[in-house]
């Protein structure tokens, strides 16, 4: 919390909520220290230690919200979903009004920082401890850093951490500068060093947080155009920058993942474009209208696909205002997901490209039974529990998905909000998939305040589960997990 103190001492505004938070924080974490300064961990000790520290992280940085008092985030449930929406790096909002006018510039500035320090810390998870929990996809990456088991927190553990560091870092200050570039070249007016910080904090976390209350189409088109590749890196595998940084960049070519990855970006921007060009929009925007515009077509199609996919969340224009066509296929974009080790959510490429592959090979089979055809990934042939574990995974994913659905439509019902079954589902994917936008009423130009107080804590599990990949949360749930 140092850096939005230094901003509320800088602009005299919220000090005292940072220095009361960051004692309250010191204190919290003194007293765990107390309990045991050199636990050694284990498989079953991992499981517990990843989910309760995104807890435990989300419910501290709720406390400046609170402390702050100011807007809609100062409820304590609004301020911890708030904060799960953060440090998850799923984007979904519950402030009321967005801006400067109900904030303090350092209170939204921590609400920036949230995303960028959850987004590399799940880099980390995905990369060096979830594959020795035998959890998540980063296991089948071709290029996976190598790290050793999570009994011994060793020196290289550590390595491999400073690594993926470098590159997170790197790639933010790059973005911070050129974003900045374009305030000083007169081409993004709005662009000011603060927001530019603010924006490389969410952009390389795909966290979609902005303090312009329109997201990114508050800014320019180049503005717009410089982002999309920043968010296409943060949803590359992060240890794709680790073997460039030691000399290996041939490794982004020679990735099935990322060639996948790639394809589908190009595929749906493709797809879309030609549906708004076509099609335009259902109502005059902001932005104007789009249809017969290549330029606007093609830009606000690749931004949002990009964005989606990438589960960023940032908004270059309100895609609800979009043709039916068109929402239909970003709805889908929100099962997607970035690549394994990335800090994306959702699905995740990987196991989308196992399960086609794992169809073709038993289409083959099909029609030659006595064929041995293993799945392969990159050259190498996938185990076969691995595979089964992927098609577990997203058999899991999509039933949570429909049953949250539900559950989220019948709070809404009981509490007499009107809410579309659309809406629900969009609601429960963008936060499952740690996304942020959706559709109707919780598009990308609102929010999800108008939920009930039950719900909004519903979703808060939803973002938490969601994004440590479901597991390591739900075995904590089953008695067999508490058995010695």
């Amino acid at each position: 919390m140092a850096f939005p103190l230094a901003l509320a001492a800088y602009y005299g505004d919220g000090v005292t909520t940072f220095i009361a938070s960051m004692v309250i924080a010191v204190a919290i974490g003194w007293g765990l220290e107390q309990l045991d300064d050199d636990p050694d961990l284990g498989a079953r000790e991992g499981f517990l230690m990843v989910a309760l520290t995104w807890l435990a992280v989300s419910l501290v940085g709720a406390v400046p919200y609170v402390i702050a008092g100011e807007g809609t985030v100062a409820q304590p449930v609004n301020a911890i979903f708030e904060s799960m929406s953060g440090f998850t790096t799923t984007g979904a909002t519950v402030m009321g009004s967005i801006g400067f006018e109900r904030h303090s510039r350092a209170l939204m500035m921590w609400r920036q920082q949230t995303q960028w320090l959850g987004g590399m810390g799940i880099v980390v998870l995905a990369v060096a401890i979830l594959p020795e929990l035998s959890v998540g996809g980063a296991q089948l990456m071709d290029a996976e850093a190598p790290g050793p088991g999570i009994q011994k927190l060793t020196p290289r553990i550590a390595e491999t951490a400073r690594a993926l560091w470098k590159a997170y870092l790197g790639i933010t200050a790059v973005e911070m500068a050129l974003l900045y570039g374009l305030h000083l070249a007169g081409l993004a007016p709005d662009m000011t060093l603060y927001q530019s910080v603010a924006h490389g904090f969410t952009t390389m976390a795909t966290g979609g947080f902005s303090p312009a209350a329109r997201s990114i189409e508050a800014f320019s088109a180049a503005v717009q155009w410089l982002i999309i590749p920043f968010m296409v890196a943060a949803g590359t595998n992060f240890a794709l920058f680790w073997h460039a940084l030691n000399g290996e960049v041939e490794v982004f070519g020679e990735d099935t993942e990322f060639r996948f990855y790639v394809g589908v970006l190009a595929t749906f921007s493709a797809l879309v474009t030609v549906l708004l060009f076509a099609g335009g929009t259902a109502e005059q925007t902001a932005v104007g209208p789009i249809g017969g515009e290549v330029e606007k077509a093609l830009r606000h199609a690749i931004f949002q696909v990009v964005s989606l996919v990438t589960t960023t969340g940032y908004a270059s224009m309100d895609f609800n205002t979009w043709g039916t066509p068109a929402q239909y296929v970003l709805f889908v974009m929100l099962f997607v997901g970035g690549s394994a080790g990335s800090t994306g959510g959702a699905v995740k490429i990987v196991r989308w490209l196992v399960v086609l592959k794992s169809i073709k090979r038993e289409l083959f089979t099909t029609v030659h039974p006595e064929a041995v055809r293993p799945v392969r990934l990159g050259g190498r042939a996938l185990d076969e529990q691995a595979v089964r574990g992927i098609y577990a995974f997203t058999l899991l994913y999509l039933v949570i998905f429909f049953v949250a659905a539900l559950v989220v439509y019948v709070d809404a019902a009981r509490t007499g909000m009107d809410l579309i079954a659309l809406d629900a589902m969009s609601a429960v994917a963008a936060t499952l998939g740690n996304v942020g936008p959706g559709f109707g009423i919780v598009g990308p130009m609102n929010s999800y305040l108008p939920f009930p107080s039950t719900t909004k804590l519903f979703m808060v599990f939803l973002m938490w589960i969601g994004r440590l990949e479901i597991l390591p949360v739900l075995v904590l749930l089953t008695p067999t997990y508490w058995r010695s």
